[in-house]
This record gives structure tokens, sequence and C-alpha cells, in this order.
């Protein structure tokens, strides 16, 4: 938790086809996946994100994109920002404009940018039989890209075929399997 503005992070790394960047600036996918145990214990419910997402509507304002977290590297704009059956659906676009943006979009197309994290609030929660925490209502503040995502059974992939793709690709997990290795130790 940020302790200055009270904001709690949680972070998803996703499968195949949850993550994408075409055109080299529109990107779309999972923020969060509902059900699913991250490596914090937490497991977002369902609807937590309903009523914040109605009030920001209400209230003429939107989700950022940040880089990292930081809210001084906003790097793009979400357009599309819902729930359905399988988690928090974001949909928008890197500003090519921004030069942050341009290195977010080479990252993830090499598979060294493989998450996205949101920065929330949490408004509700309450514990289940396993002590995990379930979140029931958060208020949902940005959707960030970033490098260490918390949910290991989601991954991210961006568009396009080769060699070098795949090799990169094979890289990052290698990276992934021997920091999970020692986060074990």
């Amino acid at each position: 938790m940020d302790m200055e503005t009270g904001l709690e992070r949680k972070f998803a790394r996703f499968d195949d086809d949850a993550l994408s960047v075409t055109d080299g600036c529109a990107i779309e996918g999972y923020a969060s996946l509902f059900g699913a145990t991250d490596q914090g214990g937490d497991i977002v419910e369902a609807g937590a994100y309903a009523k914040s997402l109605t009030r920001l509507v209400a209230e003429g304002r939107k989700v950022k994109m940040l880089w990292q977290h930081d809210p001084s590297q906003p790097i793009g704009v979400w357009d599309e920002v819902r729930e359905d059956a399988r988690g928090l659906f974001v949909k928008g676009r890197l500003l090519e404009s921004v030069g942050r943006a341009r290195e977010a979009a080479a990252l993830i197309a090499a598979g060294a940018i493989d998450g996205l994290s949101i920065g929330y609030r949490t408004l509700r929660a309450s514990k289940n039989d396993k002590g995990r925490r379930l979140l029931t209502e958060l208020e949902l503040w940005e959707v960030s890209l970033v490098t260490f995502p918390m949910l290991p059974s989601a991954r991210v992939a961006a568009k396009g075929d080769g060699l070098a793709d795949d090799t990169l690709r094979e890289l990052a997990a290698a990276f992934e399997d021997a920091r999970r290795e020692m986060a074990q130790m």
C-alpha cells in the first residue's frame, strides 16, 4: 500500500490472448481476473469494480493508463474499461507522441513487459475459509503496464510472429521461472 495515497496495487500477468498491442499503439487485455488467487493471497470477486466504474462515468472521469504506477508517467488512455465474466477488461491506446509509450509498445512486443497492474482502494473485503482476502468492492484509480505482475497464471502476448519474438519470450519465461525459484528460497 502506498502510505501517501492509500492506494493498493494488484498485478496480473496474462495468457497469450489477454493483452495485445496492434498497429503499434492499440492495446487491450485483462487488468484483473475474477476468482484467481494472486501471490498476495487476494481474490477479486466478480462485480468488485461495478460501482467504481459507474461513478467514474457519472463524474466524467477515466481510469488512467500509467507506466509502472508512476503518476508522473501517463503513457496512454483507456478508452474502454469494463467488467465481463472473466475479469476487468481494458482497451486503449499508447500515445505515440509519448516516448515512454513507444518504449512500452516495443517492450511488450519483445516479451520484456508482460503485465498489467491496477491501482485501487479497497472499499469492501472479507476473508474466506482459507484466510484469503476476498475483494468485493474496489475503487479503481489506474491501470499500469508493469514489469513484475502478481498473478502467475496470466501471461501477455504481443501480436507478431518470428523467431526473434519466440526467442525473447522463451528468455523472459526462463527469467520468470528463476525469479519464482528464488522467491521460494
